[in-house]
């Protein structure tokens, strides 16, 4: 098994893997001083049958603050205490720390591709192409059956190649101020209200996109030439390169727990969210309109629904098309793409798989955000947009605060 070419480093750690090593968990970490809490949330998780290793990934972003430097000793010590102190614990821990680095991408997304891709060399000393490498954060803590849920249905089932796993902020407690476990609330809704627009739609690969919460299997992982050096949203651009592939699904028998804490660390996500909505306001934070969901589901219909699309019928077919949907994909554009995927088709699941490759997760944001920015749909309150589609869906009967739906979403998506 060979390693991705676009690697940071040579090797990092130095021990040897055990060869009976199935899971490492990989866990970027810029000045947690709370990283503990994330070590005793995994070691007090039920172990699972495999050997399990731990990868911190201690970084900075150039031009990082002398206080963030110093939280990121902090950070380092405090791991280096916690493995002194917990060696009889049965995950292995290791602590990678490149020091100050002065690539100016150097961030999260580039920390945790160099753990993963420590991890996927680990995995190929070991010959373990079917070794998960999960992905984790350093202020998240687990379930826990976390490890055993992953070996059972991830790591022990041939087909699956890696997962989106369940989360749940904290929507309540002590920590933090009232207000920011409200944002979390507010942000966790969006994200699963969006989930259940794509699956209205009819889209086929409706999964979270999360850095906290997904895991991959070795081989996956070198297949799709390992993770991107993007500063953020490292996450979404990976999991998108592994869908198409297929074997990659949902594991909602067990949780992650991020924090609903404020942050500064990356420009989106639930920190930057919280930030915002903490400082500017409810009102500051919308979603897309539902309605936008519901012209994508007729245009999906009409197209990847259809098993006899010839290309007379594709521009008969787009007559049909929704307004905004026309608005957004010109005819040549249509055409173009719509005579590519059909003289490559050999039959309605081959068309459909093409259609998809190509109307993408990428091209529905596109999408959205270009019928909200020519104001053909207006944006709506993660609550208003969450009550509408699930009336539009034909459930009348659900909560109207923002914690009782996501708690309602929460139980649609366990299912």
């Amino acid at each position: 098994m060979t390693l991705p070419g676009n690697r940071l480093f040579p090797d990092l750690i130095r021990e040897e893997p055990s060869v009976n090593t199935g899971i490492i968990t990989v866990v970027p970490a810029f000045n947690e001083p709370g990283i503990t809490n994330m070590l005793n949330s995994l070691a007090s998780c039920t172990p699972p049958s495999c050997g399990v290793e731990v990868i911190i990934v201690i970084n900075a972003p150039p031009g990082a603050s002398r206080e963030a430097l110093a939280g990121n000793a902090l950070t380092r010590e405090l791991a280096e205490k916690w493995k002194s102190e917990n060696r009889d614990s049965f995950f292995t821990l290791h602590l990678i720390d490149p020091g100050t680095i002065t690539y100016e991408k150097w961030g999260v997304g580039m920390a945790r591709k160099t753990g993963m891709d420590e991890a996927l060399s680990r995995f190929t000393v070991t010959g373990r192409t079917d070794g998960v490498i999960l992905s984790l954060d350093a202020d998240c803590t687990v379930e826990k059956n976390y490890f055993t849920q992953i070996e059972k249905e991830l790591l022990n089932e041939k087909n699956r190649k890696g997962c989106s796993i369940f989360f749940e902020h904290p929507l309540s407690g002590t920590e933090f101020p009232p207000e920011v476990y409200s944002a979390a609330a507010i942000y966790e809704l969006h994200l699963r209200y969006f989930l259940q627009a794509l699956k209205y739609t009819g889209y086929p690969w409706v999964h979270h996109t999360i850095g906290s919460c997904f895991a991959v299997k070795a081989s996956a992982y070198r297949a799709s030439g390992g993770m991107n050096r993007r500063q953020a949203g490292e996450d979404f651009y990976f999991i998108q390169k592994l869908l198409p592939a297929g074997g990659y699904f949902n594991l909602n028998s067990t949780t992650v727990y991020p924090s609903p804490r404020r942050s500064e660390r990356v420009p989106f996500g639930t920190g930057a969210v919280v930030s915002e909505i903490t400082s500017a306001g409810q009102e500051s934070f919308s979603t897309y309109n539902p309605e936008a969901f519901g012209d994508l589901k007729k245009f999906f219909a009409l197209t990847a629904g259809s098993c006899d699309l010839s290309r007379n019928l594709a521009l008969k077919t787009y007559e049909l098309f929704p307004d905004s949907v026309k608005e957004f994909l010109p005819l040549n554009k249509w055409t173009e793409n719509a005579d590519s995927i059909i003289s490559n088709t050999s039959g309605p699941e081959t068309f459909r798989k093409r259609f998809y490759n190509w109307f993408n997760t990428f091209m529905i944001i596109k999408y959205l955000n270009f019928v909200h920015r020519e104001g053909i749909c207006r944006k709506l309150s993660p609550a208003g947009a969450a009550v509408k589609l699930l009336e539009m869906s034909g459930i009348s009967d659900h909560p109207d605060t923002v914690t009782g739906l996501v708690n309602f979403f929460r139980v649609m998506e366990r299912g």
